[in-house]
């Protein structure tokens, strides 16, 4: 029986291992770029660097003055006080926050900042989970529900939080639970988990209702109840749904602390010393944006800190589903 040879006939009188076969035609192995392009840190920075070069482009072949059509202002001025360049702003993270004598670098001071923000916004991400799933799964569970609370929800996401804030605020400072007393960081929490619930309802409702119809009447032909249906088979398909809306919860879980932070007035988070700060602007334009700087890497880190509950789940992660 005569078979395909992989390798090269060695020529008689020759030692040595057989030499490999010649790339078949048409079918190049990957580029270098695209080689590159699968390392994802190398991507970030890139990332990183290209959002640079293209505001040093715009600050130097912009007009001075923006352009404005009518009233309204549609690109930004690119004068030093409105733009300052962007190594400017890198070396002014090193230098004191202020001019008072034993002040901290700027950079432990948004990265003391940040830690604050960071917890608050965990504590609402982890409500607006349990909150979000919840509706989920009693959504999943009963359709009438699904079809009375969904547009609530969906309705809920058009309230602005600048609005709600303060309310939130005034209404935890007049609990009275015994000893119990309500925290500002608690209303900051409140509204992160009011941005971060919405994903989560949405996404893992998507999930637990993308299960084939074969494979529900088929366990239901076994006599599996709902709650065994629910574990075995709604859940883990809803994983591919769940771990992006997971993500994005964790990304707007830290919006909502920032813009809380500002509407309410709660000292020490990123959000109050990015209004501190933006009175600077005239006197010290590159410090108001290392508390945006500060933000921005707030929500990377945490959503790389949800994207971590991917590799715990990979058995059910075949694939993502964008949401």
């Amino acid at each position: 029986m005569s078979t395909t040879d992989a390798t090269t006939t060695v020529p008689a009188g020759t030692t040595g291992a057989p030499l490999p076969a010649a790339p078949a035609p048409g079918r190049a192995g990957p580029s270098v770029l695209a080689r590159l392009l699968r390392v994802r840190p190398l991507v970030a920075v890139a990332s990183v660097l290209a959002v640079a070069l293209l505001w040093e482009a715009y600050k130097l072949l912009g007009p001075d003055d923006g352009w404005s059509v009518g009233e309204t202002r549609l690109l930004p001025r690119t004068t030093d006080l409105a733009m300052p360049h962007t190594w400017e702003m890198v070396a002014r993270l090193a230098e004191p926050v202020s001019g008072a004598t034993g002040a901290e670098p700027l950079w432990l001071a948004v990265l003391r900042a940040g830690g604050l923000s960071l917890g608050v916004a965990a504590a609402g991400w982890g409500i607006g989970v349990l909150v979000g799933a919840l509706l989920a799964i009693v959504m999943q569970r009963f359709g009438v529900v699904e079809r009375a609370v969904l547009p609530l929800v969906i309705l809920s996401q058009t309230v602005p939080l600048i609005a709600l804030a303060p309310l939130v605020r005034s209404w935890g400072a007049q609990l009275e639970l015994g000893a119990f007393e309500w925290q500002p960081w608690m209303s900051v929490a409140v509204i992160a988990s009011y941005l971060a619930f919405f994903p989560v309802a949405v996404g893992m409702l998507r999930g637990l209702q993308s299960p084939d119809t074969i494979h529900v009447e088929l366990l239901r032909a076994y006599g599996v109840g709902w709650g065994t249906t629910l574990v075995r088979l709604r859940l883990p398909a809803s994983v591919p749904h769940l771990l992006p809306a997971l993500r994005l919860a964790a990304a707007n879980a830290v919006v909502g602390t920032i813009v809380a932070e500002v509407a309410t007035g709660m000292p020490g988070g990123l959000g109050r010393m990015i209004l501190e700060f933006a009175n600077f602007a005239a006197s010290d334009p590159p410090k108001p944006w290392a508390p945006i700087f500060g933000a921005v890497a707030l929500g990377l880190l945490a959503a790389g800190l949800v994207a971590l509950l991917g590799h715990g789940l990979r058995r059910y992660r075949r694939v993502e589903v964008a949401q």
